[in-house]
């Protein structure tokens, strides 16, 4: 089995400033949501929109800027009431104590949707537009997330079987016992293994809505199946049916892209508003 190579989460410092691995994958994760929206300006139906409606560089820095409230906001306000509602109930002002940890990729997907909810209102675009150019190029910027989590020794998965060519032992842990990397797993899953099929998918024209419920579908059960070698949280464990947190929240995710997915089938229209 492999040891947990103890890296550094300090990347870089500068007399009192100190520069983490982890902020460095959010600047990844970023500067990859730009790449791959510059990348969808050029597909179908946005390529085609003029006039008023068409889309823009601009459109896309503004995307990300209140993406980026989004999923701090969401997150945080997420991880709060997912996690540990009663904890923060009694202690409200360490809701804002972002720097203590705790974010949820559920309240993050949350908070952008009502990020890019005031994006389309603001810009007189259509909701499920907006949502279906945005969708494939979220994640890439998960994958990046995960490699932070690997290298801050966090998010460790459940006992793993010793011969396991890959079993890891996450000192941080507390013990000794070789463990899935579940950080990994969710890198390919959530993160590339995701991106490469809603890519794809997106590359042809859809009804709006579609790819965005191609997202859901596809990260809930990603997300479902990676919770059965991650170690649940130590203050919920296990919940009712043996699954985890992350796994519950994924079922009405789940639930809603199919709903979604088949609402749109439904409709005449493929791409345009």
């Amino acid at each position: 089995m492999l040891m947990f190579p103890q890296i550094n989460p300090v990347a870089l410092q500068l007399g009192p400033l100190s520069i983490h691995w982890y902020g460095l994958t959010y600047l990844a994760a970023f500067g990859l949501f730009l790449l791959t929206a510059h990348m969808r300006l050029k597909h179908q139906p946005y390529a085609a929109i003029t006039g008023p409606g068409a889309w823009s560089a601009k459109d896309v820095e503004d995307m990300l800027f209140l993406g980026v409230l989004g999923v701090v906001a969401g997150g945080r306000i997420g991880y709060c009431l997912f996690y540990k509602p009663m904890y923060y109930a009694t202690h409200p002002l360490e809701i804002f104590f972002v720097w203590q940890g705790g974010m949820s990729f559920h309240g993050g997907l949350l908070g952008v949707i009502v990020s890019q909810w005031w994006f389309a209102r603001s810009r007189g675009k259509p909701f499920w537009q907006v949502m279906d150019f945005v969708a494939p190029c979220v994640p890439l910027g998960l994958a990046a997330g995960r490699v932070g989590n690997f290298i801050n020794g966090e998010l460790w998965g459940r006992a793993a079987d010793p011969l396991l060519p890959w079993a890891m032992v996450f000192p941080q842990s507390g013990s000794m016992v070789a463990r899935h990397p579940s950080q990994v797993y969710q890198f390919l899953l959530e993160g590339v293994l995701l991106f490469v099929l809603l890519w794809l998918y997106a590359r042809r024209q859809r009804k709006q809505a579609q790819v965005s419920a191609v997202f859901l579908i596809g990260y809930g059960i990603f997300r479902f199946i990676a919770e059965f070698f991650r170690e649940p949280d130590a203050h919920l464990g296990l919940l009712s049916l043996g699954m985890s947190m992350g796994q519950w929240l994924c079922v009405p995710m789940v639930l809603a892209g199919m709903g979604l997915w088949l609402w749109a089938n439904g409709r005449a229209q493929v791409g345009r508003p």
